[in-house]
């Protein structure tokens, strides 16, 4: 499945491309990189490729939506490495990244991410559906609720309808604004693998949206900001030390 840009513009309308479940996203991995480009065009891969690199270690080191999911996933039986399940790659116009469930690995679109709050959102969002995929192998492909329930918990969770991140897009001052844009956001991301209508998506969202927006696992809260994702982390970490004790 794949993940949506900061700002999707026309992008995930539905019935742009066939419904190959977003693989045709990105190109390098199922085309073998395509064809031989020149060198100039190299280098600015070569860069670009680094620079992902860069921010990939500075979100896993630093930021607490990723450190939380670190060790729920190691917690689960899923440690998850560096080197092997992550990958940075040429990807199209419409798309951040995305979680390989075939390979186990979350892709990340070193030509759509440039800057290191947005790599720390999709990577947080692409490890919240490792981790979903760890604990309960939901099946995505086949169920569009499943798929669905999905895309709500990694953008409720994930940072990405924070006010800061609201207010950028120019959408503040909304009642229940968390809501309106988890369902918004997740209908974009499924748009963006499936080739169906926007009201078959919205149907999808709204039918298991209240039992998956109030499914927090693996934190204790929405985490609303790098404050409340702190804290659950803490908690998070604090947890089996706590129940030890009974």
């Amino acid at each position: 499945r794949a993940n949506q840009p900061q700002d999707p513009g026309s992008c995930g309308s539905g019935g742009e491309w066939d419904d190959d479940f977003g693989y045709g996203l990105f190109p390098e991995r199922s085309h073998g990189g395509g064809k031989q480009h020149q060198s100039m065009l190299y280098k600015a891969v070569f860069t670009r490729n680094h620079r992902c690199q860069l921010m990939l270690q500075i979100a896993l080191e630093s930021s607490p939506y990723t450190k939380l999911l670190l060790d729920a996933m190691k917690n689960t039986g899923c440690t998850v490495f560096k080197n092997r399940h992550f990958s940075c790659k040429e990807c199209d116009g419409c798309v951040s990244g995305g979680f390989d469930s075939s390979t186990s690995q979350i892709v990340l679109c070193q030509n759509n991410i440039h800057h290191q709050s947005h790599m720390n959102r999709v990577v947080a969002h692409e490890f919240l559906h490792a981790f979903d995929y760890c604990r309960a192998h939901v099946d995505w492909f086949n169920n569009i609720r499943h798929l669905a329930c999905l895309e709500i918990q990694a953008v409720n969770l994930s940072g990405d309808c924070s006010l800061l991140n609201e207010i950028t897009r120019f959408k503040f001052g909304l009642k229940q604004h968390q809501q309106t844009c988890v369902k918004d956001r997740a209908v974009r991301s499924i748009l963006a693998v499936r080739n169906i209508s926007k009201e078959m998506a919205e149907k999808a969202v709204d039918e298991v949206f209240e039992s998956c927006f109030n499914d927090h696992e693996p934190f204790d809260r929405v985490p609303h900001s790098r404050a409340d994702a702190k804290y659950a982390h803490r908690d998070f970490q604090n947890h089996d030390r706590y129940y030890a004790k009974f």
